[in-house]
């Protein structure tokens, strides 16, 4: 069972997304937050497989409670989805680099919500299909200008054709399509290229692709 954990401050989005995840064979509702501390608090205390952690809270915002979760050894293994209300929130971006899986808009089909649940637990990206891409490249063209492209050195040419195709947003299975391999050996490519460069999951790997310049907002296929 994937074990979710629900933070927002809203009763009724806690609420609806609990009705939709428990509904689900695979999935649970682990338990509710209606502020980033006791989002904090939970995490630790129940250990869920993903968190659906709204942006804008009380007392702790979720930027700052994600930041915390990331930065703990012990809750390496937890993902973290951020919840937005996508023209409002300017805090994306900042909240995958600081170590979120990704991001959601409030407004999600409910088909698309419990499909994210489980793409992050696969070790999937969430930052496709199209008005997500734009949004990362919106937020990156915002972001610090392109650091040195050291780390990039590690890589193999593949690994870096790799990256900078995980970069704008394409799947396993698409990637697998452009470089005519199979998706495992996709896969094993990008599990490399994370662990050369240290990236926690997939949606700091994008975030490496921009910030090394190895992609640029606009870049999207």
């Amino acid at each position: 069972m994937i074990r979710v954990l629900l933070a927002d401050d809203q009763s009724l989005v806690r609420a609806g997304f609990r009705a939709l995840l428990d509904a689900q064979p695979d999935v649970e509702v682990a338990g509710e937050a209606a502020d980033g501390e006791e989002a904090l608090r939970k995490v630790r205390e129940l250990r869920p497989d993903v968190v659906l952690m709204d942006i804008r809270m009380p007392h702790l915002d979720g930027l700052a409670a994600t930041r915390r979760i990331t930065a703990e050894e012990a809750l390496a293994d937890v993902k973290v989805v951020m919840l937005t209300t996508f023209e409002l929130d300017e805090y994306v971006f900042e909240a995958i680099r600081s170590g979120a899986s990704g991001f959601l808009v409030k407004d999600t089909e409910p088909e698309e919500l419990v499909r994210a649940v489980r793409a992050v637990v696969g070790g999937d990206a969430l930052l496709s299909p199209g008005v997500t891409r734009r949004l990362i490249a919106e937020f990156a063209a915002r972001s610090k200008e392109p650091t040195a492209a050291d780390a990039l050195a590690q890589l193999t040419d593949r690994e870096r054709e790799v990256m900078a195709l995980v970069g704008i947003g394409l799947s396993n299975e698409e990637i697998a399509r452009r470089l005519v391999v199979s998706p495992l050996t996709a896969k094993t490519h990008v599990s490399r290229t994370m662990v050369k460069l240290g990236a926690r999951d997939r949606a700091q790997l994008v975030v490496l692709a921009y910030e090394s310049g190895l992609v640029r907002p606009g870049w999207l296929g």
